[in-house]
């Protein structure tokens, strides 16, 4: 892994402790699972259906409960797809994708959560029972209009 590209996430697991380590920021999935570099210096691959949630944090101390705020108190103002994650152990996240459908990964998610301890969220496909489409902000559809130009304006390079 190169120190450039890796990132400090912690992973958090169905039915274990969370782990907390490195990832590789550009292809820390792989087919296997994810591959993390622990404190201890120790690769691990974790598999798919394992892992809840992989979270991107500043410090890994920001992380002890990920589901301390899961929902947007308000409509976000960040352009993307506002979704809701629903796990398969019942519990749900909500987040905001990119809305370019070409970013979305082969094996999961990654999403912008409401919680700012969390910069970003990968979650992976095995982990969900359902993905929920809220509201789609700052749509392509609707340009600002151009402001007319003021009568009072000089026009100086015609």
């Amino acid at each position: 892994m190169s120190t450039s590209t890796s990132k400090k996430a912690v992973i958090f697991r169905f039915d274990r402790d969370s782990l907390s380590g490195f990832l590789n920021a550009q292809d820390f999935a792989t087919a296997q699972g994810i591959e993390l570099l622990t404190q201890a210096g120790q690769v691990q691959i974790v598999p798919y259906s394992e892992v809840q949630l992989v979270c991107f944090v500043k410090d890994f101390g920001d992380s002890t409960d990920i589901f301390s705020k899961k929902q947007y108190t308000a409509r976000p103002k960040t352009a993307g797809l506002w979704v809701r994650f629903n796990f398969r152990n019942g519990e749900s996240l909500e987040g905001l994708l990119s809305s370019n459908l070409l970013q979305i990964e082969r094996f999961g998610f990654t999403a912008t959560p409401p919680d700012s301890a969390m910069q970003r969220v990968f979650i992976p496909r095995d982990a969900l029972s359902e993905l929920e489409v809220l509201g789609v902000i700052g749509s392509a559809l609707k340009k600002p209009k151009p402001k007319p130009a003021s009568a009072d304006q000089l026009h100086m390079f015609d």
